[in-house]
């Protein structure tokens, strides 16, 4: 490869290393309800694990735009992404350092077990001791989630100088004409790796958690069933590996690419020299003092603070919908987890996807102006609250479930507290476990040890129950329910070009880089970091069951689902609201503008003979200026 073909080379492999470093992150989103049932995480503990990369990343982010120019940006990023594959890894180390998957009423290799059943001896065999209970908590439990949060830190740290330094290098180098189709091309690379996260997601949760034993008669539809989550970390830090190491071999500096027409530019045009950077004239020290003054000019800026903002309600959703829409998904439609991340990474972010892409090319054929561009975006949202609001009443109440506490028909079954092994009964209400619904018999399968039903169950009037649980009911929902999710990421995905042209046109020329340097920094501040949190403690709030352990919680067993559902997607209406405000608040200031430089206009018509006429060499050519 000769040097002036460095440019193609280093998009594709840019590319693949992008689509590596967001595969990581979406698959640690359709994994993350797998990881809370696997190691018994409450939902807020998921988003503060599902947020904790932004740690890394703000910290770092600021100096991005101080060390661009002068560091050796491939090798920079070819070590940050070594970094993040050492994160994935570590990630994964987690389910090598926990022990096999042990789920209450784990079934025995022995048909004649009888664990689990209504046994009304006082012999009934205790689930674990206390004493093994703190065995088992200090040599494997308690060390996953904080190797988990480091995973997530230096997965962070990892990705700081991927995306910038790499579109900076693009377009410091690439021509002219090349340039735009190169960084339309990462973009798009950006916006379907977290799909192909998802997709990998689906697949990997076919497999069972411990690969290489057998789930015991454990289906997916199971509550309990948990999927291989770890292994699809080793397959993306496989892939992180071998797509870092060609920027070990790319020189710092590389020779400008040239096509044709850029050798046919206008002479004037190869005379002009652009502006030299005022970043690189200052010292760190100078930079980080510059840094606050320079953000608080730019945020004095009212629109690029409501258009800011309005982006930041709208990235607070999506954080929160990427982390906890399958879990959602899985409870409300009764799914499994590798069919509700199917939905997402097929149908939703694709849609989305698209939105983007034509938002861009509505603008580009109708050259929309900045006031255009907020009508585009408030329209968007606008229709995206019509389309948000029918969610709310799409859903299913809670099944009916019985053990949550003694039962006079099971009271001398000697249940233990912690069991959860549910079952449906034939009356159609759903029990914790065989035991609370007074069930003494089972009937297993003769070639293998699946429990086919439970029977002489006695709080079922001495009839049935089915193994697994009874469902919500809710199946026939989840068509309409996708149509109108996936139509509101389509629609609301169209205000994503509108806005950051209105950011890019309404800041000083000088200060471009410093207003997308703040406006990610908030995104991940005030949108990435707390959102997930926040959508996590509003779905803990809605437990009526927790899972019990040694003594303490555990995942939830079971939720109020009306209130999950107003809750979850609540929140979800509440951010779109809020875009929507601060879209609608920018449009108003544009119009008010528009107005008063119309005025201005007019007052320096000059009257003649009582009719008014405009002076040539100020009032037309400052109409001409004035955006449409």
């Amino acid at each position: 490869v000769v040097l002036g073909e460095l440019e193609p080379l280093f998009v594709l492999c840019h590319g693949m290393l992008q689509l590596a470093q967001l595969l990581v992150s979406g698959y640690l989103k359709s994994s993350i309800s797998t990881i809370e049932r696997r190691y018994g995480f409450s939902s807020q503990k998921s988003g503060i694990l599902a947020s904790f990369n932004e740690v890394g990343n703000i910290v770092l982010i600021v100096f991005v735009s101080f060390f661009g120019s002068r560091v050796h940006r491939p090798r920079f990023i070819g070590g940050g992404a070594l970094l993040v594959s050492l994160a994935a890894l570590i990630m994964a180390m987690s389910h090598f350092i926990s022990g096999p998957y042990k789920y209450t009423d784990h079934i025995s290799e022995s048909k004649d077990d009888d664990s689990g059943l209504c046994q009304l001896e006082s012999s009934f065999q205790s689930p674990l001791s206390n004493h093994s209970c703190t065995q088992q908590e200090s040599h494997s439990q308690q060390g996953v989630f904080p190797l988990l949060l480091l995973g997530q830190l230096l997965l962070g740290i990892g990705g700081v100088p991927i995306q910038p330094f790499g579109i900076s290098y693009i377009d410091d180098y690439a021509s002219k004409r090349n340039s735009p189709l190169y960084l339309g091309i990462l973009l798009a690379v950006t916006s379907i790796g977290p799909a192909f996260g998802f997709m990998m997601g689906s697949f990997m949760l076919r497999f069972y958690v411990d690969i290489d034993k057998m789930s015991k008669g454990l289906e997916r539809r199971d509550p309990r069933w948990v999927g291989a989550w770890w292994l699809g970390f080793l397959v993306a830090a496989s892939f992180l590996f071998l797509t870092s190491l060609p920027y070990l071999f790319f020189p710092r500096q590389m020779p400008k690419e040239e096509t044709g027409s850029d050798a046919t530019e206008p002479r004037e045009e190869e005379e002009k020299k652009p502006l030299p950077d005022p970043v690189l004239e200052l010292t760190l020290t100078q930079f980080l003092k510059s840094f606050p003054r320079i953000a608080l000019r730019t945020l004095r800026n009212p629109i690029y603070l409501l258009v800011v903002l309005a982006q930041v309600h709208l990235a607070a959703m999506v954080a929160g919908l990427a982390t906890f829409m399958a879990k959602f998904i899985e409870r409300q439609f009764t799914q499994t987890a590798s069919f509700s991340n199917m939905m997402i990474g097929g149908v939703s972010i694709p849609l989305a996807v698209l939105g983007i892409v034509l938002g861009g090319a509505l603008m580009r054929r109708l050259s929309i102006s900045t006031r255009g561009s907020a009508l585009m975006c408030t329209a968007a949202i606008l229709m995206c609250m019509l389309t948000a609001l029918p969610l709310l009443l799409l859903g299913c109440s809670t099944q009916s479930v019985t053990g949550n506490g003694s039962l006079g028909c099971s009271a001398g079954c000697s249940c233990p507290t912690e069991t959860f092994n549910p079952v449906c009964g034939s009356d159609g209400v759903e029990f914790i476990s065989p035991c609370h619904a007074g069930c003494m018999t089972k009937v297993q399968d003769n070639n293998t040890i699946k429990v086919l039903n439970y029977t002489n169950c006695v709080c079922i009037n001495g009839s049935h129950a089915l193994p697994g649980t009874c469902g919500s009911n809710c199946e026939h929902l989840l068509l309409p329910f996708m149509v109108l999710s996936a139509l509101t990421c389509f629609i609301a995905s169209f205000s994503q070009t509108p806005s950051y042209m209105m950011i890019l046109r309404t800041v000083r020329t000088e200060d471009k880089s410093f207003a997308v340097g703040v406006q990610y920094m908030l995104f991940r501040m005030l949108a990435f970091l707390p959102a997930p949190v926040l959508y996590g403690i509003a779905i803990d709030t809605t437990c009526i069951l927790w899972g019990k352990k040694c003594g303490r919680n555990t995942s939830c067993h079971y939720y109020n689902m009306d209130l999950f559902r107003q809750r979850f997607l609540g929140l979800q209406v509440l951010f779109v609201c809020g875009a929507f405000i601060c879209f609608l608040l920018s449009l108003l200031i544009l119009r008010h503008r528009a107005g008063q430089q119309g005025q201005q206009v007019e007052q320096r018509y000059t009257v003649v003979n009582g009719v008014k006429s405009p002076d040539n060499n100020t009032a037309s050519k400052e109409l001409q200026r004035m955006p449409a």
